[in-house]
């Protein structure tokens, strides 16, 4: 068999691979509905054959044509490599570029057994985040990037690589663009038509941009949410023990809760509807225990929280079920929410009462509108019983993945007037206000070499800068430093790591800049072993425009705009990003949020250190400045900190006008 550079670099011209039986061990996505008509079928497979030579069209014709019909999309399983897909060191990987290799190792993390949720279908996350279509999109790109200089850029369409162009060493290596597509044709059955046809994709927000580094992605970010949610009910500091949170959703980023639950010291219920699902989490340690069974799973919760245990519990069914039996028993939670994937709400991210996981995947495709009735229905009853605990002291809130749009929609009781729901978004009650307003966000990095010894020397470098950083910090910043010094020493005790050899924290401009400055004299002086790739989540002070979501608490009519999203893509490019890219769609999604990343691979070298002084300081200040524009108090005093500490930035700052003024006007 060939080693892994020769099969990287194999053509897809050469014989045909053998036919690949699927796995029956993993996690597989759900069959996509049938949305084409017989003509647009037989365009989807001459879109699927235009990568092959004609001497394979007849037998990849009927092939493609099988995969549409049972699949509801060409997936060509035939070319998914034999190689194991996994995060390698970096000089595993054929190349040219060492750009290039970082690229493919964030490509393999994305799609390794460990990451992925449907590994076979290219899906990373949120039952339908691809990074790519098909599998010899896969094989082209990996190609491309072995085969790639310092003086070219890849060109990404939707998973599709356009080719290699011309550029220069100060170029993106990759331009990566997800879903892409002119407005009017921005709904959700467009995606399931474009999907199909092979024109397009979702890429969710860190699956299609290759920046994925497992469910710790959003650990981080869901523990600052639950200590917070703590601190505003309780006004009693972080001490959560004895208290009970309960929510739903395992699977990708949502597998985060349980052992985020774990980490603050609370007891966490999670429902999950895949029982494959929780047996992963399970054999990873982020859940603790699982019961199928709501009596038991009831005396299971009153011993928990008597004897103020940090347990992750799962409960294999519907989280309504669950709802229903803790309003009967009297269990009132005192944090509730949900990360069920609602963004993708009838196909596969959400699953109606009364029928098994088989029975409601069997009636989605087979009777797409009766299952739409049915996940409406389900919705209704679901608020009406988030409403009744509410009532008794829960404190609820939305994880923006679209719960209270879509209940909403499906006319559940979650509106206070008829423009705002009765529960905040986590943005808006805590993330924006607290962290997004002030510029601290997911930065995230990655070690190359794979080697747990050099992600070791990072935490500690972190975690040094950020004490460093809290000695001077102003008042209005010091919890958040704390709160993420703490995370960091405890990061490897918490056992975060799948896959990649993968960090994540919270930080402002300034201690994104210094830590990562600090990395690379480190890998200068060689106290780290290989480059490292800096990155950070989409869902970011600047990175995302989503009104229900990430600018959800932009209250000056411009939330519904993404001109932040999209400066934000375009100033990355030419500030030094290795790649780049902006996707439609993203958590709460389809058509309602536009969303940018970016990849920056560091090297010890005096170009990486411009590179970091210029790009992260623009990725985080881009949003401070707009967050400021309207009228956010904390990203004012923020954005005044950064002109005083850079001379050439200068912002345009709002004015307040007299309430009383206003109030005097005649309309």
């Amino acid at each position: 068999m060939k080693n892994l550079k020769e099969q990287i670099l194999d053509s897809i011209e050469d014989t045909l691979p053998e036919i690949k039986v699927r796995r029956e061990n993993i996690n597989h996505a759900p069959k996509r509905k049938d949305v084409l008509t017989k003509t647009e079928k037989i365009l989807a497979i001459k879109n699927a054959l235009r990568y092959f030579s004609p001497q394979h069209h007849e037998i990849l014709a009927k092939e493609f044509s099988e995969e549409l019909n049972k699949y509801g999309h060409i997936y060509m399983y035939r070319f998914k490599p034999e190689y194991e897909i996994k995060p390698r060191n970096i000089e595993e990987y054929p190349h040219k570029s060492k750009q290039a290799a970082s690229i493919m190792l964030m490509i393999s993390n994305n799609l390794c057994d460990a990451i992925a949720q449907h590994p076979d279908e290219l899906i990373t996350y949120g039952s339908n985040g691809s990074v790519f279509q098909n599998w010899v999109q896969y094989r082209l790109t990996m190609k491309y990037l072995a085969e790639m200089t310092d003086e070219q850029t890849l060109v990404m369409y939707s998973g599709h690589p356009l080719g290699l162009f011309p550029s220069s060493k100060n170029s993106p290596r990759v331009v990566i663009t997800n879903g892409m597509v002119i407005p009017n044709y921005s709904k959700p059955e467009h995606w399931e038509k474009f999907y199909a046809l092979g024109v397009s994709q979702y890429g969710q927000m860190t699956a299609g941009s290759f920046m994925y580094i497992g469910p710790q992605g959003i650990v981080h970010g869901t523990t600052i949410t639950i200590i917070n949610a703590g601190r505003l009910k309780f006004k009693s500091g972080s001490d959560l023990s004895g208290k009970l949170f309960v929510t739903s959703g395992l699977g990708g980023m949502s597998g985060a809760q349980a052992k985020a639950g774990v980490i603050c010291g609370i007891v966490t219920i999670v429902a999950e509807i895949n029982k494959k699902v929780i047996e992963t989490r399970h054999s990873q340690g982020w859940v603790n225990e699982f019961y199928s069974d709501l009596d038991e799973l009831c005396k299971r919760v009153k011993k928990a929280k008597e004897d103020k245990e940090a347990i992750s519990i799962a409960y294999h069914g519907n989280i309504v079920d669950l709802w229903e039996k803790l309003f009967q028993e009297n269990i009132v939670p005192d944090l509730g929410s949900d990360q069920t994937s609602l963004h993708n709400p009838f196909a596969g991210g959400y699953y109606p009462i009364g029928m098994s996981y088989e029975d409601a995947n069997k009636l989605m495709t087979e009777n797409p509108e009766e299952f739409k009735k049915a996940i409406q229905k389900t919705l209704v009853k679901h608020v009406d019983l988030v409403n009744k605990l509410s009532e008794k002291g829960m404190y609820f809130w939305d994880y923006g993945n679209a719960f209270l749009l879509e209940a909403g929609r499906a006319g559940a009781d979650v509106f206070k007037n008829e423009n705002d729901f009765k529960y905040p978004s986590y943005v808006e009650d805590i993330m924006g206000p607290l962290c997004f307003d002030y510029g601290f966000g997911p930065f995230r990095w990655v070690c190359t070499s794979c080697d747990p010894k050099d992600l070791e020397i990072t935490d500690k470098i972190a975690c040094d800068v950020l004490e460093k950083l809290y000695l001077n910090a102003p008042e209005e910043i010091k919890q958040q430093l704390m709160d993420n010094i703490h995370w960091i020493k405890e990061a490897k005790k918490n056992n975060l790591v799948v896959g990649s050899q993968a960090r994540i924290l919270y930080a402002d401009s300034e201690g994104r800049i210094k830590i990562a400055q600090a990395f690379n004299e480190a890998i200068k002086e060689g106290k780290i072993s290989a480059p490292i790739v800096l990155g950070r989540d989409h869902h970011d002070v600047s990175g995302t425009d989503s009104p229900y979501r990430e600018t959800s608490n932009i209250y000056d009519g411009s939330k519904f705009t993404s001109d932040m999203a999209v400066q934000n893509f375009v100033g990355d490019s030419f500030r030094g990003a290795t790649w780049i890219s902006l996707h439609n769609g993203g958590g709460v999604g389809w058509g309602e949020v536009i969303n940018g990343g970016f990849g920056l691979l560091i090297d010890g070298s005096e170009e990486s250190k411009e590179k970091i002084q210029s790009m992260l300081f623009w990725d985080v200040n881009n949003g401070i400045a707009r967050r400021s524009w309207a009228r956010n108090k904390g990203a004012i005093f923020a954005i005044k900190e950064e002109m005083k500490r850079e001379a050439n930035l200068k912002v345009t700052l709002p004015n307040f006008v007299d309430d009383k003024i206003i109030d005097n006007l005649i309309f």
